[in-house]
């Protein structure tokens, strides 16, 4: 059997790699504490399960409109009119979740030879995404800079040229946890204006973020018309198996990642969408309640990895840290997971060898339990 080129181009993912193994361990009976996964560990609001189940009840089980129902399209442009983003709903399509809106926008975007710049360290399926699009890789580290992206802004501008298609930028950012300030985006608007560069926004954590708030890219003046804005449902509002998303952008782009939404997934889930509508309007207290408990958590881990004498870039947002280890950084995962069944993701896999990322998406005692057992095996 011969295999198309451009799966070949691509690995596997190592969190899913990572995840294998802690599976491995406790199907063996071993007590693994997993800090890879990347969702949060609180249920899904119980309003929006009604709201599921009401729009079972209601009929809406069958094919949706393609590019979303509309009142969760209506309700969407809401959102992001709320955050200053000039949004209709027919600027929008709704995705079996973020993921495959980032695809259908690179699929999109992207041909053989284009180039696209991405910040160091992340996400590792914008990589994947890239490759089988046949696009190469411009990329940036911003791991020298606290993975904050102002003082790596002259980095960037040596990275982006009129030979650039498109630039990704993620804040709050998987894996790191950064928040990208005004100035900040004001350089990568400078940046994509001076050389004509579509720029994603992925802001699918902006929810989670700890004493900041996020600006949206698409709101910068003479960003409107090059910014494909990435959100959903997974990560605010703890709805990740329900997959939903969605990509707010210029019609032009909207009518052309439409035919290929249409042709591949034809809609996310009728019933879902419903579900989605409730989640925006009435979740606040939900929201808040799970942000708490994650800030609580980050301060737990930074104030322990203090404690030890690890120096940590503190997260802003999401719910992610990197923390730096051997400079073979897989090699110290597998050890870690081996020997101290401490599941974790190697920076590598991100980008940034040197590090690992740790998911404080679990409770505080199982936190705890994590540092614990690293310090005692000599790991930190």
């Amino acid at each position: 059997m011969e295999f198309a080129e451009r799966v070949e181009r691509v690995e596997p993912s190592a969190t899913l790699a990572i995840s294998d193994a802690a599976s491995r361990l406790e199907a063996e009976g071993e007590d693994v504490v997993d800090l890879s996964v990347g969702e949060p560990d609180f249920p899904t609001p119980e309003n929006v399960i009604r709201a599921g189940k009401d729009a079972m009840d209601a009929g809406h089980t069958g094919y949706a409109s393609s590019n979303g129902v509309p009142e969760l399209k209506d309700a969407i442009a809401e959102k992001l009119r709320g955050d200053g983003i000039d949004a209709s709903s027919e600027e929008l399509i709704v995705t079996p979740g973020a993921k495959q809106a980032l695809y259908e926008t690179v699929q999109t975007l992207i041909g053989d030879g284009d180039e696209v710049v991405l910040l160091d360290p992340a996400w590792v399926s914008y990589e994947a995404m890239v490759k089988l699009a046949g696009g190469s890789l411009n990329r940036v580290d911003t791991a020298p800079y606290d993975f904050q992206l102002e003082p790596a802004l002259d980095d960037l501008a040596a990275a982006v040229s009129d030979d650039t298609e498109l630039l990704i930028v993620n804040s709050p950012s998987n894996p790191t946890g950064a928040v990208y300030g005004d100035a900040a985006l004001e350089g990568v608007r400078d940046l994509a204006v001076d050389h004509g560069v579509t720029v994603i926004s992925d802001e699918i954590y902006e929810k989670i973020t700890y004493g900041v708030d996020p600006t949206s890219l698409a709101t910068f003046d003479g960003m409107a018309e090059r910014t494909v804005t990435i959100n959903g449902f997974s990560k605010a509002y703890s709805m990740t198996g329900w997959r939903l998303g969605y990509l707010h952008a210029p019609e032009e782009l909207v009518s052309q990642a439409g035919k290929l939404h249409s042709h591949s997934v034809s809609s996310a889930t009728n019933f879902v969408q419903h579900a989605g509508v409730e989640a925006l309007r009435n979740t606040d207290a939900a929201v808040d309640e799970m942000v708490q408990a994650f800030r609580e958590r980050r301060d737990m881990l930074v104030d322990r990895f203090d404690e030890l004498g690890v120096d940590v870039a503190v997260p802003d947002g999401a719910f992610y840290t990197m923390i730096p280890v051997d400079d073979d950084d897989s090699a110290w995962c597998q050890e870690v997971i081996d020997e101290a069944h401490v599941a974790t993701v190697p920076g590598s896999a991100f980008g940034s060898p040197g590090y690992a990322r740790i998911s404080y998406a679990a409770s505080t005692e199982r936190l705890n339990e994590a540092v614990d057992r690293l310090d005692a095996g000599g790991f930190l």
